[in-house]
């Protein structure tokens, strides 16, 4: 399995926020007609995933609201991480909305108590 995270700067939705609300619209139904097909694409493959909301940071000191670049998720089946990161080239995540990049990382196993 492979966990997929969205990522976006603050800097890439500059353009997004500057364009006029009938264009912005415009915009995401083209994006959201785009990732329903990737995931129509890869419907075999798909496991989970979905957008992300605000962040609640958990450290030493408590919780804290934050903000971080993730702004989605999706898990996957491939035979490798290549394979899977195949899948997001063209991802509309970066190539129709302002997300800078998708990063693949495979879900290792958790080690068992010695």
């Amino acid at each position: 399995k492979f966990l997929a995270i969205f990522l976006g700067t603050e800097e890439a939705m500059k353009d997004w926020v500057a364009m006029s609300d009938v264009d912005r619209k415009q915009k995401e139904q083209e994006g959201m007609a785009a990732w329903h097909a990737w995931m129509d694409q890869y419907k075999d493959k798909i496991i989970d995933g979905s957008p992300l909301s605000k962040t609640t940071r958990v450290d030493m000191q408590g919780t804290s609201e934050v903000r971080n670049e993730m702004g989605a998720w999706t898990l996957v089946h491939a035979d490798s991480r290549e394979e899977a990161a195949q899948m997001f080239l063209s991802h509309p995540h970066f190539m129709i909305f302002p997300g800078d990049r998708v990063e693949v990382m495979e879900c290792l196993p958790i080690p068992q108590a010695q």
